[in-house]
């Protein structure tokens, strides 16, 4: 069943609160999650799961070939590959805000964009420095470090 954008899906809505766990970053590898937990990833427009954690994305945690943007299964999509930093943004904006919508649910963020996309983690860090309060959203180690240096 394809999920509506920003729709909670069922299997996931109907889960426990996500576990309080001591981990404050993102673990490296991912390859299960409880449910209540969400696997956000970075994508292209197309929705074009291909390779990297896209691909993970879609293979595990239910990420669907032809949406690039949003929830899909215990997944969450991000654009990086349309151009720049700043194109990237806005998608980073919403998911922030979606998160923070959504505290039942705790949020994995990958190193989006830094990957296939080709950014650095000093380019991308920067987007998410409003989702170091936000209790449900964990990020990357290399994220944290470049965001505390600032």
């Amino acid at each position: 069943m394809k999920q509506q954008e920003n729709q909670v899906p069922d299997s996931v809505a109907g889960s426990a609160v996500p576990t309080k766990r001591t981990v404050r970053f993102t673990p490296e590898h991912i390859t299960s999650l409880a449910p209540g937990e969400v696997f956000v990833f970075g994508s292209n427009l197309a929705g074009m799961h291909g390779g990297g954690a896209a691909r993970v994305a879609m293979q595990r945690f239910g990420a669907v070939w032809g949406q690039g943007v949003g929830l899909q299964g215990q997944s969450y999509a991000i654009p990086t590959m349309q151009g720049g930093v700043e194109t990237i943004r806005p998608y980073v904006d919403e998911f922030i805000a979606f998160a923070r919508s959504h505290p039942e649910l705790c949020f994995y963020v990958t190193r989006i964009g830094c990957g296939i996309a080709g950014f650095q983690d000093c380019e991308i860090a920067p987007l998410f420095a409003g989702a170091l309060g936000v209790a449900n959203i964990v990020l990357p180690e290399s994220f944290v470090a470049v965001l505390q240096s600032r």
